[in-house]
């Protein structure tokens, strides 16, 4: 079922994060792990980040099992009512943050020098105007997502990603001053042209079908659930970013970029399979087959946990040269690299309880059972608060800490799927991907960095060791290999 549903899908989306990536490198070849890189990063990621937070998510663990049983005419209607009511709220939360910059960027960048605070309030400005188009495509991709156009929906990352390396190549001619404008000029292109390519692949309604019947939106009480499900597992790493740049300048470029080591693997080895796998997972459900949502379910977890386990022993052999490969270049010094690699690696462990949440909570959305969820992340991002407020702020007790947390988070999801989940995981399959990591990460301990033998080898045998997971759960488990070939 993933495979031949999702090779298209596997390959844009694979694209639309490589374009992510070059956008990264860009920006730290062009402004390095500097205060200036920080306001950046800052700027670029905030607006995308507030709309998963307050609406991605919980669109399509709320949308898209409701569509299901909709006509194409009801489901326009419906989409029509949500983007009204979701662009009047981010009107209202824009012009909040445009009135709050200051208190917002310091806790948002606590170590941004003196100095720099006047670019980083004018980012924050640029972030507030960007955050209705960014909302407004949070509700289209959700449309495509139901109407699985995987190709429109993970190619408009393509377009803003491609407009934004752009910008960033032409902030990085400019004078300092200057780089912020061009940037926050850039941003709001980008997001308008995602806008139209988004519009142009949403299918429209035949004029024979008529008036749409009104149908009631889902519960509020369904909404705040889902938000809290979807926005809570985004907002651990961002607390956690914030945090580390209360140490001092470039300290959040730096987490940032440690981030994105793990953040590759975590969207394609597990938000992929959970994108893919929740119509299914929704329809299985809402059926009265109870085999056949085993088997999809099942096959979630199988997939999702052995490709995470697969990117983990990639990281952990390879961080410093994949590290290299990203962000090595330009205004990037080895010292900070370092520090990307090491966090980095430190990080690749919670893709393991993350894979498991993922499915989970597409579960629990397919059952309007969230709460548990939001709990666990609730906890979570309150030990994490409290912990940066008793002064952990550096990156690898940050990063040590986020594994932590997300396993917690994982234990609780996965008991709230009740008595059913003990033929739910794939057990076998599971213990298998774990103990080919466990061999990796013994292999790795103590031993010299895979660096040292230059950036091909180094890179070959990540992607070996990754392979090798895979392979053996693959060989070893029936249920990985029906996940596969479905």
């Amino acid at each position: 079922m993933f495979l031949k549903a999702g090779a298209l899908s596997l390959a844009l989306l694979l694209a639309s994060r490589l374009f992510g990536l070059v956008r990264e490198s860009a920006l730290a070849a062009a402004f390095g792990t500097s205060g200036l890189a920080d306001v950046a990063v800052l700027m670029l990621t905030l607006p995308d980040w507030a709309a998963g937070v307050l609406a991605s998510g919980a669109m399509a663990y709320v949308l898209v099992p409701a569509w299901a049983a909709q006509e194409r005419a009801q489901v326009a209607a419906t989409q029509r009512v949500v983007s009204v009511r979701l662009l009047a709220g981010a009107a209202v939360l824009a012009a909040l943050l445009a009135l709050w910059r200051e208190p917002a960027l310091a806790w948002l960048a606590g170590g941004l020098p003196q100095a720099l605070r006047p670019w980083g309030r004018a980012a924050l400005l640029w972030s507030a105007l960007a955050l209705p188009a960014a909302l407004l495509a949070a509700v289209w991709a959700t449309r495509l997502q139901h109407e699985q156009d995987f190709t429109g929906m993970y190619a408009a990352n393509l377009v803003v990603n491609g407009v934004l390396i752009a910008a960033i190549g032409c902030a990085a001619l400019v004078a300092p001053e200057f780089a912020i404008a061009w940037l926050g000029a850039g941003l709001i292109a980008a997001m308008l042209a995602r806008l139209a390519w988004l519009r142009r692949r949403i299918p429209a309604v035949e004029p024979s079908a008529g008036p749409a019947t009104p149908v009631a939106l889902p519960g509020a009480r369904l909404w705040w659930w889902a938000a809290l499900s979807a926005g809570l597992p985004l907002a651990l790493p961002f607390a956690a970013r914030s945090i580390a740049s209360q140490s001092g300048t470039g300290a959040l470029a730096t987490f940032n970029y440690a981030w994105k080591l793990v953040e590759l693997p975590l969207l394609l080895a597990i938000q992929l399979v959970a994108t893919l796998a929740l119509p299914a997972i929704a329809r299985a459900l809402a059926g009265p087959d109870a085999a056949e949502a085993r088997r999809a379910v099942r096959s979630a977890f199988a997939l999702a946990w052995a490709l995470a386990c697969g990117a983990a022993a990639a990281l952990l052999v390879g961080a410093p040269a994949i590290a290299g490969l990203l962000f090595g270049w330009g205004r990037m010094d080895p010292e900070a690299l370092g520090r990307v690699a090491q966090w980095g690696a430190l990080g690749a462990w919670s893709l393991l309880p993350q894979a498991l949440i993922a499915v989970a909570l597409a579960v629990l959305a397919g059952r309007g059972r969230m709460a548990p969820a939001v709990a666990a992340y609730a906890a979570a991002l309150a030990l994490l608060l409290l912990a940066g407020a008793r002064g952990f702020t550096g990156g690898v007790a940050l990063m040590l800490l986020l594994d932590a947390l997300f396993a917690l988070v994982a234990v609780a999801a996965v008991a709230a799927l009740g008595p059913q989940v003990r033929s739910w995981l794939p057990w076998r399959a599971m213990a298998i991907s774990l103990g080919a990591l466990a061999v990796v990460a013994a292999l790795t301990f103590g031993a010299a960095s895979a660096a040292a033998w230059g950036l091909v080898p180094s890179l070959l045998a990540a992607a070996a060791a990754g392979s090798a997971v895979v392979a053996m759960t693959w060989w070893g488990s029936i249920d990985l290999r029906l996940a596969l070939a479905r």
